[in-house]
């Protein structure tokens, strides 16, 4: 699948396969044409990506092909043991978490997962909660905190769960139950978005030490066609929603709502999964380092006023 800014680029790559193909079955030599023409898609690249608007880093960070929480572990772990269940209803497949080891340090790795079609997304609930899927969340927390390990959670759903059974079973009171467990969590947790991050679905399991972004997502209380519904009673104006809300990783950033970015390869998150992890593994190890040097009593202190910062204006 293609979104629309991609279309020129992907024209651009066709061109060049039917070159190199040419070259391949005849003896005229195309290689200064390809040459040039790989230099054309390289710079059309950089322009296209280097100037999306917030509508389209919103796409992105939906893109099909875009990598999920499972799709990080299994890459970046030596071995994950999932972990099922909280204890009470059910097994809620939208969020996945286990022991991981990563470099030689275990982890519990907690995130929400997507499904890649028709039935993986019926199963997964398209990455939306239920309330037994934060429960789950946290009793995995509990029981990090319990063997001294630290927590890494990735976040991308479109938000928790709204239906009907999710409030009869507590939804709210198991968001608000995670932020204030994740408050006083005694070991060091580290927040990634790594495609969606969106409302009190996202900020469930989003109260860490350090919380990032990834390049190509968002980050906010509500969905840019769903703030368009509400305003304009029509998703016409999801785009101009998204540029008054200001999702973006860079402008959580500004508004000091995030500690960093993370820098996706050239043309979105979904191009190079292993660059792409890399990446995400050095920020995680270079910060589990510096975090396991301050004591329990420290990280949450720091943590509580990280958070009670957010949203003070002073005039």
């Amino acid at each position: 699948m293609l979104l629309d800014f991609e279309k020129p680029i992907a024209e651009l790559e066709a061109k060049l396969e039917d070159m190199k193909k040419i070259a391949q079955e005849s003896d005229v030599d195309v290689k200064d044409a390809v040459k040039s023409l790989e230099a054309r898609i390289k710079n059309l690249k950089k322009e296209t990506f280097g100037n999306l608007t917030r509508w389209q880093r919103v796409q992105l960070s939906r893109h099909p092909e875009r990598p999920y929480t499972l799709d990080y572990i299994y890459e970046m772990s030596d071995d994950f043991v999932e972990l099922h269940g909280d204890r009470t209803v059910k097994d809620d497949k939208a969020i996945v978490g286990g022991f991981a080891t990563i470099n030689k340090q275990t982890f519990m790795i907690i995130g929400q997962q997507k499904g890649r079609n028709t039935k993986q997304r019926q199963m997964r609930n398209f990455g939306m909660a239920n309330p037994e899927g934060y429960r789950k969340a946290l009793r995995l927390m509990k029981l990090a905190e319990k063997f001294n390990k630290p927590i890494i959670t990735l976040i991308d759903t479109p938000g928790a769960f709204p239906g009907l059974e999710a409030e009869e079973r507590g939804q709210g009171e198991a968001i608000a139950r995670n932020l204030k467990e994740m408050f006083m969590l005694k070991v060091p947790v580290i927040c990634i978005v790594i495609g969606e991050g969106a409302s009190g679905g996202a900020l469930g399991i989003a109260i860490g030490d350090r919380v990032f972004m990834l390049e190509n997502t968002w980050y906010s209380v509500i969905s840019p066609e769903n703030c368009s519904t509400i305003l304009w009673r029509s998703w016409d104006y999801k785009e101009q929603a998204a540029e008054a809300m200001r999702v973006t990783a860079h402008d959580m950033l500004d508004l000091k709502l995030i500690d960093g970015i993370i820098n996706e390869p050239l043309g979105g998150a979904h191009v190079d999964l292993k660059a792409m992890t890399k990446e995400l593994k050095k920020v995680i190890m270079e910060h589990i380092k510096e975090l396991l040097q301050k004591t329990p009593e420290e990280r949450i202190e720091q943590r509580i006023d990280k958070f009670c910062k957010m949203g003070v204006v002073k005039e």
